[in-house]
């Protein structure tokens, strides 16, 4: 898709940037039109490098005058390719770096758009305090990019996602105006909530270019261990004890499917099988505590009860912190695992808790009739029904004829998940890959509102004009 950009443009571009803000060489735009699977590749005709707000307006300001579509990018780590342009101009925050303060008093840090997750964690331990959005790809992955995907994690459980961590945004709007909305209040009940409309909004309603954050205390007691069960409902049963048991403490409870562990040992450099035995299922489970030795006594009782009921097969604790990491290293390498593997349908989809082994039996049941001998790949979020439902093309099949069939066996998914009540997207966001397809599961109200709030923002309709309604 080519988009005629004039040259006028351009040059107007190019002058309000300076040098070093702006690039059309092609081995410097490369790394920025793909996506790490390689399923997205794009194309623009001017790379946008702001390095503060004011450049930011003035770009957007400039291309919403002239109706020039606009694609903004973070890290690059976003799974449904909303971030790659197709002939839009690209506007990169990776320049606004500056993490403007931080405060352990008010328990906020303020960061801007191309702050790594990494470096925002590291910040806040810096003052004894902690940011709790974990992701494998913190150290690609943007404040910009997490709060305009309303990115998920490994701790929802106990903090929520981003949208619940999120104090104010400071933002420029697709008119150009810059919105300071960099409050760092908890309570602010003023009408309606502009920063929870730029939420997951993936850069349709404008440029998230700073945002005041949520801080917690770091915890003295924390405990990781990997358990084996038979079944998910035995995941399940287990993850009610584990909120019996530590109520709250419960930050972390992930699902592992054998075949996807397997993956991880085959191809995935320096791991190792957590459990002398084979096992079908896994939980990832981590407990956290501000009293010295609470969660580890917590872990300790789920497990014991456990093992003596028959619930967990078997169990490993990590005894230090590196354990810990090789735990999670597992699960984080999940999908690394599985891409050597072949052509691939991934499903980002969230059910009720409580039907996530009935999702996981009548998906599966139905994707072995439509591919037999098709690898299904089964992990995530256990804890708030959020599952990474994966099948794999069959062992020694052909990737191109399995993925001419991605549309009719997400379908099927999407369908199973829609009857329970689900979503086809819990924490990737729809992106360019899922947009179309979400009308099917909204109703034609919904849409119309949806639709109604991004014409009053941006009528051109220059924001990431394929991405969402």
């Amino acid at each position: 898709m080519t988009i005629s950009v004039p040259a006028d443009v351009l040059s107007r571009l190019k002058a309000v940037l300076g040098e070093g803000g702006w690039s059309q060489d092609p081995e410097r735009l490369a790394p920025k039109l793909v996506e790490w699977r390689d399923r997205w590749v794009g194309e623009t005709p001017f790379l946008a490098l702001p390095k503060s707000t004011q450049d930011v307006a003035a770009v957007v300001g400039i291309c919403f005058e002239a109706g020039v579509p606009i694609t903004p990018q973070g890290g690059n780590t976003g799974l449904v390719g909303g971030q790659i342009p197709l002939g839009e101009i690209l506007l990169s925050t990776e320049r606004l770096r500056a993490i403007r303060d931080i405060d352990a008093f008010d328990d906020v840090i303020v960061a801007e758009a191309g702050v790594t997750l990494a470096a925002v964690h590291e910040a806040a331990l810096s003052k004894g305090r902690r940011f709790p959005l974990d992701l494998a790809s913190e150290g690609t992955a943007t404040i910009g990019g997490v709060v305009s995907t309303n990115a998920g994690g490994t701790a929802v459980l106990r903090y929520g996602n981003t949208r619940e961590l999120v104090l104010g945004l400071e933002a420029v709007l697709p008119n150009g105006e810059v919105w300071n909305g960099l409050k760092r209040l908890r309570k602010d009940n003023t009408g309606y909530d502009l920063k929870q409309l730029l939420i997951g909004a993936e850069g349709t309603l404008g440029v998230v270019t700073a945002a005041s954050l949520k801080l917690f205390p770091v915890l003295v007691s924390r405990a990781t261990a990997i358990a084996a069960v038979d079944t998910p409902q035995a995941a399940l049963d287990l993850l009610v004890r584990a909120k019996d048991t530590a109520g709250t403490g419960v930050e972390a409870f992930e699902l592992m499917g054998r075949r996807g562990l397997e993956f991880v040992l085959k191809n995935i450099v320096g791991q190792r099988d957590p459990l002398a035995q084979v096992h079908p299922w896994y939980v990832l489970i981590e407990i956290a505590s501000g009293e010295p030795g609470a969660a580890e006594a917590a872990l300790e009782r789920l497990l014991s009860k456990g093992l003596e009921d028959g619930l967990v097969r078997d169990a490993v604790v990590a005894q230090t912190k590196a354990q810990a990491r090789a735990l999670w290293s597992i699960r984080e390498n999940q999908s690394p695992g599985q891409k050597p593997e072949g052509a691939t349908w991934k499903h980002d989809v969230s059910v009720p808790v409580s039907r996530v082994a009935d999702f996981l039996t009548q998906a599966t049941a139905a994707m072995e009739v439509l591919v037999p001998g098709c690898r299904v790949t089964a992990f995530g979020h256990m804890g708030d029904g959020n599952i990474h439902y994966d099948i794999i093309r069959p062992d020694g099949g052909d990737d191109a004829v399995h993925s001419a069939r991605r549309g009719e066996g997400s379908r099927i998914v999407h369908d199973i998940v829609a009857s329970m009540g689900g979503s086809i997207s819990a924490e990737h966001g729809l992106g360019a890959m899922k947009t179309e397809e979400a009308r099917r599961y909204k109703s034609p109200v919904e849409v119309a509102a949806l639709t109604a709030i991004r014409q009053s923002l941006d009528p051109k309709r220059i924001m990431n004009p394929r991405v969402l309604f």
